[in-house]
């Protein structure tokens, strides 16, 4: 099984960026399912059902989230009526959403898709070692290929929850921090691992946001309206080759190459 993991959807700039190349990646890399982290895709903060829909209608499988899930209104009842879209799974009990969703690729293999986010310098929440540990003994009664989107700030929590759930999942990729890093491997256990799968979005920006906003941010330490930049289109990602029988990761690699407008 081959999963397509695309980085945070950035605004408007990424959501062209995937109507344009997604297809192509699709076709050319057989790829069976598609994962997005779409967090960032209205405006750069957020997501709006309507937007969601264009995303999915695309042929994103499963989009997952983070700390900015909840920055749109109108996405809480559509949380709970779309189980595509996930919110972090160690958020409180009762806030809209689901963690976690199962589906089947064509040929009828069942995969797990697992949203968490981390606590160092993101939010406070459940701990997200424990909360995968619980979701872990749900999830092995229905299939052994899962794929975890880690939602982290900090490196050293991707790369410590990478080691603790080696031999568990099929993957862990981190997200949040719209910068591709280089570590990808497999694990001694099996499990594909990345820090940050990186941004599809933007190039010539910070993070997504017009490089003059922040700078002016830098300099005078004062409130600034972020803008999402216009420039040609970086699409980060990885290709993660997934063995059906036993659920663990055969290869992991990345995908990282501009295009324009």
């Amino acid at each position: 099984m081959k999963v397509l993991f695309l980085g945070d959807v950035f605004g408007k700039p990424g959501r062209e960026a995937l109507k344009k190349e997604l297809p192509v990646i699709i076709k050319e890399n057989s790829v069976d399912i598609v994962i997005a982290n779409g967090e960032n895709a209205a405006g750069g903060i957020g997501i709006t059902p309507e937007i969601c829909k264009t995303l999915l209608n695309m042929g994103i499988d499963v989009l997952t989230s983070g700390n900015h899930i909840y920055k749109k209104k109108e996405i809480y009842d559509y949380l709970d009526r779309q189980p595509r879209l996930l919110k972090p799974a160690n958020y409180p009990p009762g806030t809209p959403g689901s963690g976690y969703h199962i589906m089947s690729d064509k040929r009828g293999n069942k995969i797990a898709v697992v949203n968490i986010c981390g606590r160092v310098f993101v939010e406070y929440l459940d701990c997200p070692f424990r909360c995968m540990d619980k979701i872990l003994e749900q999830l092995k009664k229905e299939t052994g290929i899962i794929v975890v989107d880690f939602h982290a700030e900090a490196t050293s929590e991707k790369v410590a929850m990478g080691w603790y759930l080696d031999g568990r999942v099929s993957a862990l990729v981190g997200t949040h921090t719209h910068v591709q890093t280089a570590d990808e491997r497999i694990l001694p256990g099996g499990t594909a691992y990345i820090t940050d799968v990186g941004m599809v979005g933007p190039r010539d920006s910070v993070i997504g946001v017009k490089k003059e906003n922040i700078i002016e941010r830098f300099l005078k330490i004062m409130p600034q309206k972020f803008t999402v930049a216009e420039d040609d289109y970086l699409i980060n990602a990885v290709i993660i080759d997934i063995d059906e029988r036993n659920g663990n990761a055969r290869s992991i690699d990345r995908i990282n190459f501009v295009t324009n407008q």
